[in-house]
């Protein structure tokens, strides 16, 4: 059974929750089962990305490609694995970044060299794909072949045209040559026949880690996908850096200075919590961002109790630092992802019902301190605050362990518009009355970046800020869908401008991830979305 395109995070039964962006996995390892290393390595990373998966080969003659829209476990079975045979495999499992969900735009995307055959897989969002579409225009003419006269609208398709290279230049030259002119947040993990590369973008924007296995080396988003396949942790890609690893060892360039603006929604909500970024323990953090939210928000309360599950570090924070009993007031269904079947208007009507249910136990007449990492819409705190009405809570207290989101993200999350961020258009009294809370508190901006541990310089805050480290194209210049409209073409002066404070309908279109409040929207019901 395959993937009918419509599976999302609220289907995968083995993961934590609502955490999609794009998952980079790559083995070089003779000897190995390396399919299957890089299916279990994807099933680690499937929180990063639900919407297609896809795992290349090499044999050292030829690269072989699997891909398809599902989850990891429903896109693979043995028989699959057992054709993808070698000695090096790239991994991919997708949500949308630029281009929309079909399988034309499923990775790894595979294209011609100078030399032989290239597979990519890239986690992020570029900046400049209007200019690299122009340059692949100018360098190779219309496309009459490969991942473009397919029909893949991606950023990544773009890319892998362009590390077509010039005559009698090897992959590695093309891609040291070709990298620089690259803006934008990516973490590239590629092959060729013979020799694994990896690829992190000057900004550090999107997490890249090596690995060690005792025949062979791991290149991976996180670290959960080493630990998954036995490989050792030896460190992070560097930002700027490119990584070669074949029968010599690993070699490792810089093609440009880093100047780190790590994403801090990855250490908030992206990543998964036994991750570690730039040395920082994610579950750490986000333990931290609970406490700095209970002393800088105070309340008197019974129990804490978390949204499952990326609330949960959080929740605990919070309730060790006020004193406040910790619940399990939330029992989350783990086995949504188990069927195709999609809910009748009857089961519709139950709305979130389906995937989380509340303990009355927990809740029933006492005060509640409901934690969460974000509020991005609102409709899924809103019906959360109305179960816990219902099942006899007596105050609801909702506390966010991020700021206000208020600016879309061009670097790999997938928010929503500016229009629809619900903190662009309410203040926090008016949002706690519109999702029916008793209060509503968000964390500081010092209080989350403190808990990373990480300086403010190195860290991207753009989503609540709207402050972006990579300067930005024109607005005609960027969008999920550019690839899927005749591309601009160039100003006579190439400009790069700033998102406006009120050019933003459609500016959250591209990205990776949904966005928080996306884990269960597609099941809230019409009563969920009307306020108290």
């Amino acid at each position: 059974m395959r993937g009918d395109g419509l599976l999302n995070h609220d289907l995968d039964p083995g993961e934590k929750g609502p955490q999609d962006e794009c998952g980079v996995f790559g083995v070089w390892a003779p000897g190995e089962d390396v399919a299957k290393l890089a299916y279990y390595g994807l099933y680690a990373l499937q929180h990063r990305g639900q919407e297609s998966a896809g795992i290349a080969a090499s044999d050292g003659q030829r690269i072989a490609v699997y891909k398809d829209l599902g989850l990891v476990s429903q896109v693979f079975d043995e028989a699959t694995l057992n054709t993808l045979v070698g000695h090096i495999a790239v991994g991919h499992c997708r949500y949308s970044t630029t281009g929309g969900n079909n399988w034309a735009n499923a990775q790894p995307t595979l294209g011609a060299t100078s030399a032989g055959t290239v597979a990519l897989g890239h986690n992020g969002n570029l900046v400049n794909s209007a200019e690299l579409y122009r340059m692949v225009q100018e360098r190779y003419g219309e496309q009459s072949r490969g991942e473009l006269a397919q029909g893949n609208t991606t950023d990544t398709a773009l890319v892998t045209a362009l590390l077509q290279g010039e005559e009698g230049a090897t992959l590695e030259e093309t891609a040291q040559a070709l990298l620089p002119q690259i803006r934008g947040a990516f973490s590239f993990v590629f092959m060729d026949e013979h020799t694994l590369y990896a690829a992190r973008d000057p900004h550090g924007v999107r997490p890249l880690v090596l690995g060690r296995l005792d025949r062979g080396w791991v290149v991976a988003s996180e670290q959960s996908a080493l630990a998954t396949v036995g490989a050792s942790f030896i460190r992070e890609v560097a930002p700027g850096e490119l990584i070669a690893i074949d029968e010599e060892g690993v070699r490792s360039t810089r093609f440009a200075e880093s100047t780190p603006a790590h994403c801090v929604f990855e250490y908030v909500y992206l990543a998964r919590p036994d991750a570690a970024i730039n040395g920082r323990s994610v579950y750490e953090s986000r333990g931290e961002m609970g406490r700095a939210l209970a002393r800088e928000n105070p309340v008197e309360a019974d129990v804490v109790i978390p949204v499952p599950e990326s609330g949960t570090p959080a929740a605990v924070g919070y309730a060790e630092e006020s004193g406040i009993p910790f619940g399990q007031g939330f029992v989350k269904n783990a086995y949504v992802g188990r069927t195709f079947i999609q809910p009748s208007q009857t089961l519709r009507q139950l709305g979130i019902r389906l995937k989380l249910n509340v303990q009355p136990a927990v809740v029933a007449g006492k005060r509640v301190v409901v934690v969460d990492d974000s509020i991005v819409r609102g409709n899924t705190q809103r019906a959360i605050v109305r179960m816990l009405r219902e099942a006899g809570a007596r105050e609801v207290h909702v506390r966010i362990s991020s700021p206000p989101v208020k600016w879309p993200c061009f670097y790999g999350i997938d928010f929503a518009s500016r229009a629809e961020l619900i903190a662009n258009g309410a203040g926090v009294a008016e949002i706690a009355a519109s999702i029916g809370a008793d209060s509503l508190e968000y964390i500081s901006e010092d209080g989350m970046i403190q808990a990373t541990q990480q300086p403010r310089s190195g860290l991207c805050t753009a989503c609540f800020t709207g402050e972006y480290p990579i300067p930005l194209p024109r607005e005609d210049e960027r969008g999920k869908h550019l690839l899927e409209k005749p591309v601009p073409t160039a100003p006579a002066e190439p400009q790069e401008i700033p998102v406006a404070e009120d050019s933003g309908a459609n500016a959250g279109s591209n990205g990776c991830d949904p966005g928080p409040d996306a884990a269960l929207e597609d099941l809230l019901t019409e009563t969920d979305r009307t306020p108290l």
